[in-house]
């Protein structure tokens, strides 16, 4: 990653309590507390795009690795074969409580000490060693451009936008 993202407030509807300027009172999201959330998810919803626009959304097991959701999937399944069409995709974590919703697209990643310290981290996760040199299932990673976090509890106050350089 090349940098920390740079929070905002962002702008919305009236009616969702955050003015078309980003105006709202309360406190920004602090950025360590989003990787938090990011880091303890056990289960990452993936969104992509069909080539006909119809979307398409699965649970994935994943990582928070290196400011990306790193993560596989089989290139013959609906998403692999989005990915490959051109999709952008988007991530959200399972929380309605603790939001996180990352945009991106996707890249696959080729550094063997990143792949490495992926098997072992997924492993040390889910208890599966993944063969990060499988075609099959190849290791994919999502890298965000921005990112739409808040708590419930305290919304629209927490909302906060991350733009990445």
């Amino acid at each position: 990653m090349t940098g920390e993202p740079v929070p905002s407030r962002p702008g919305m509807p009236a009616s969702y309590g955050i003015g078309r300027g980003g105006s709202a009172p309360g406190e920004l999201l602090p950025w360590a507390q989003v990787v938090e959330w990011l880091e303890a998810a056990r289960n990452y919803w993936v969104s992509t795009t069909r080539p006909d626009g119809r979307p398409h959304a699965k649970p994935v097991w994943g990582l928070w690795l290196d400011g990306m959701v790193i993560f596989s999937t089989d290139p013959g399944s609906v998403t692999g074969r989005n990915i490959a069409a051109g999709s952008a995709m988007q991530i959200h974590l399972e929380s309605g409580d603790e939001v996180a919703i990352l945009d991106g697209m996707v890249e696959r990643p080729s550094d063997p000490n990143l792949l490495a310290r992926f098997a072992d981290a997924y492993d040390s996760k889910y208890g599966i060693k993944v063969d990060v040199t499988s075609d099959e299932t190849p290791i994919l990673a999502l890298r965000p451009t921005t990112v739409m976090s808040w708590t419930e509890a305290n919304y629209p106050e927490t909302a906060t936008r991350w733009v990445f350089p």
